[in-house]
């Protein structure tokens, strides 16, 4: 069965179908190619298509990459339990082993940086939770709020000093914030920068590599060669960061 709803000016229609007992949604658009992309937090199957393909040739699309599919959701649910080893070990809770929790990826890829304020590292998430896992606001607590804003306020006097020095420029202002799609985001009109509350749970590099990333925006506003050529200036090892920290969800 096919549901069908409204939606905005450029998708000609948004259908959801079933697939080889995969739900798929199905986004046409008048574009040329067909896009195939599971998303977190609970590995929906998201398919792009041009606005006049039929319907078998998308069932057709899908099938013949059902083992690629597969191992995306096997990827995505490893990399939340991940995720929650490391939060939970860092709050003191203890986790549920096999528990799959929240991520937030498009591709099967790991989460990458994003657009400019857009110019966060993440990428949108769907808004959808996964069946029987714990929801963000049980892992949200009061208490694990409070630690992670007082080990981000501990950490970033120092960093903020070291690296206004070398990259030369400073932010107008930083908030933290529980983030569902991305680990932080700045406004390079502004000099406003949002960092996500969980690298405060997170090792200190992480926070490091992101507070860089997002500084360096307040010098360029697009991830193209000149920022690249800047991050290799300031932080030569940012890709293996970058690498390491795309290996946990955000929650």
């Amino acid at each position: 069965m096919t549901y069908r709803r409204r939606t905005s000016r450029r998708v000609t229609s948004t259908d959801i179908i079933d697939i080889g007992g995969m739900t798929v949604t199905v986004i046409r658009k008048p574009i040329r190619n067909m896009y195939l992309r599971v998303q977190p937090p609970n590995g929906d199957i998201r398919v792009t298509a041009p606005t006049r393909i039929s319907t078998e040739a998308v069932e057709t699309f899908v099938s013949t990459r059902k083992t690629w599919i597969r191992a995306q959701q096997r990827k995505i649910q490893r990399m939340q339990r991940d995720t929650m080893r490391l939060v939970c070990g860092a709050t003191g809770e203890e986790h549920p082993e096999g528990q799959s929790q929240h991520l937030n990826d498009q591709t099967g890829r790991q989460p990458s940086v994003g657009e400019q304020d857009s110019s966060g590292i993440g990428s949108r998430d769907t808004g959808n939770r996964n069946i029987g896992s714990r929801d963000s606001v049980t892992v949200w607590t009061a208490d694990v709020q409070r630690r992670a804003r007082q080990s981000l306020e501990w950490q970033l006097p120092a960093l903020l000093d070291h690296w206004t020095r070398v990259i030369g420029r400073s932010p107008t202002r930083i908030t933290f914030r529980i983030m569902r799609s991305r680990w932080g985001s700045c406004t390079p009109a502004t000099g406003r920068i949002r960092l996500n509350l969980q690298l405060g749970l997170m090792e200190p590099r992480f926070l490091e590599y992101v507070l860089v990333h997002e500084m360096t925006h307040l010098w360029v506003g697009g991830h193209g060669p000149r920022f690249q050529q800047l991050m290799d200036r300031f932080l030569p090892d940012w890709r293996d960061l970058r690498r390491e920290l795309n290996r946990y969800a955000v929650l």
